[in-house]
């Protein structure tokens, strides 16, 4: 990220991931090892990169774009494979409760899941581009976090002697 890019990204996200409600994403893992809240940092950054390139809210693509996981909960043990589809009606529920929140910024959170939520299909530039970016940093995450463990079985077997 360019210098002034960063300047502009930090100013539109400090007082909101500085948050103390905010923060309580980084006691849950998403992906691999990775918290909720570094995923969300994560997807916001790459959507801000994104929607530079495009005429949009960038305060709404930021600020809808740090909050779109923000269910506060261990996904892994309360709802399982059920996550997917129900965790963007939590994390919108959550934000407006605790941030307030425009329509384009419930929309963003709203279909953020697309297309696993069929019916919630992007209904802004910004909803599209943090869809996108959901799923490449998701992607990442999973891969890296896969890469890891596939590696330390290798290192594994390297020890076995036969």
């Amino acid at each position: 990220m360019k210098s002034e890019d960063k300047l502009v990204f930090e100013k539109l996200i400090e007082e909101l991931k500085n948050d103390p409600r905010a923060l309580q994403m980084k006691e849950f893992v998403q992906h691999g090892k990775v918290s909720t809240y570094d995923h969300c940092l994560a997807v916001s950054k790459m959507s801000y990169l994104l929607g530079r390139h495009f005429k949009v809210d960038h305060r709404s693509l930021v600020k809808g774009s740090f909050l779109h996981d923000y269910f506060l909960y261990d996904w892994h043990e309360k709802v399982g494979t059920h996550h997917g589809k129900m965790h963007p009606h939590r994390a919108l529920i959550n934000a407006e409760r605790d941030f307030g929140l425009t329509e384009k910024e419930k929309g963003i959170i709203r279909c953020h899941m697309w297309p696993l939520t069929l019916k919630s299909v992007p209904d802004s530039k910004e909803a599209a581009i943090v869809c996108f970016a959901d799923k490449v940093v998701s992607l990442k995450e999973t891969v890296v976090g896969f890469a890891g463990k596939v590696g330390s079985v290798f290192v594994a077997f390297e020890r076995v002697k036969v």
